[in-house]
């Protein structure tokens, strides 16, 4: 104890001189966009390759539980091929069935920190792979987030599961719609609100995306109705949904691009500023 109080003193000046250079560097980062854009970069590329090495040796010992997950959703798949009636009432994903306005990129999960209230998931596809901020992300069996920050090789996405995120949902029977948020409390739920009091609202229908931004299209699904209840004012419902995803345990996902997000937005900014 005595050598480090010893060692303190005897480099006090340069110890004070990298606590204000820390201090400086972390408001510099926090007050310029561009800095920080930076910053955040290269911490992806550091982390990210750390996160890439430890995610490649847990697949290898993982194997045999993702060929069964494989063969179950090439099963899936197969059904929505040749059964029609199916196609109506599963919950995997088929992205034939959408139009040809979005690309779907394949990704890896490196990192889910579910645990946390504002979860951040790391991806091994980043601006070299034509992975922008705002790309939607979802698995084989539903949504999962939004893309949030991007380095060369990866990025970052803000998860359903981060209680910053807002995504428009609605009830999959009719149009009634809301905003998908997350309370915190649960990894394997998410709360629709402002859906009004006149809705048809069912415990077990499913809630599927809205379509009414450029990110998601429309039906992809999110869970079913675990319960619900009005609101104070008691004009819109504040519902449970049940994920069909396993937030917990989410690694191969596909990363959508909207080909006609810049038409849309340039249209609606030309038409908000008339």
């Amino acid at each position: 104890m005595q050598q480090i109080i010893n060692f303190i003193i005897r480099n006090k000046t340069f110890l004070l001189f990298l606590l204000l250079f820390s201090i400086s560097l972390s408001f510099t980062i926090q007050s310029h966009s561009y800095h920080k854009s930076k910053f955040i970069n290269s911490a992806n590329f550091l982390t990210g390759g750390v996160y890439n090495y430890i995610s490649n040796v847990n697949r290898y010992f993982s194997l045999k539980k993702q060929n069964e997950i494989l063969s179950q959703e090439n099963n899936q798949l197969k059904s929505i091929l040749y059964n029609s009636k199916n196609s109506k009432e599963s919950v995997y994903i088929d992205s034939l069935s959408f139009s040809h306005s979005y690309k779907f990129t394949p990704g890896i999960v490196l990192k889910n920190s579910y645990s946390s209230t504002k979860n951040v998931l790391l991806l091994n596809k980043g601006v070299s792979d034509s992975i922008k901020q705002d790309f939607g992300v979802i698995s084989s069996k539903g949504i999962v987030g939004i893309i949030d920050n991007t380095s060369k090789h990866y990025s970052t996405v803000l998860s359903i599961l981060n209680t910053s995120s807002k995504i428009s949902a609605q009830l999959k029977k009719t149009n009634h719609f809301g905003t998908l948020t997350w309370n915190g409390a649960s990894p394997f739920f998410v709360q629709l609100v402002d859906i009004p009091k006149i809705a048809p609202v069912i415990v077990g229908d499913t809630i599927v995306t809205s379509g009414r931004s450029s990110i998601f299209p429309k039906g992809i699904p999110v869970g079913t109705i675990h319960d619900f209840k009005l609101d104070v004012a008691e004009n819109y419902y504040e519902i449970n949904i049940k994920l069909f995803n396993d937030m917990t345990n989410i690694e191969y996902v596909y990363v959508i691009e909207n080909i006609d997000a810049l038409e849309i937005s340039n249209l609606l900014k030309s038409s908000s500023n008339e």
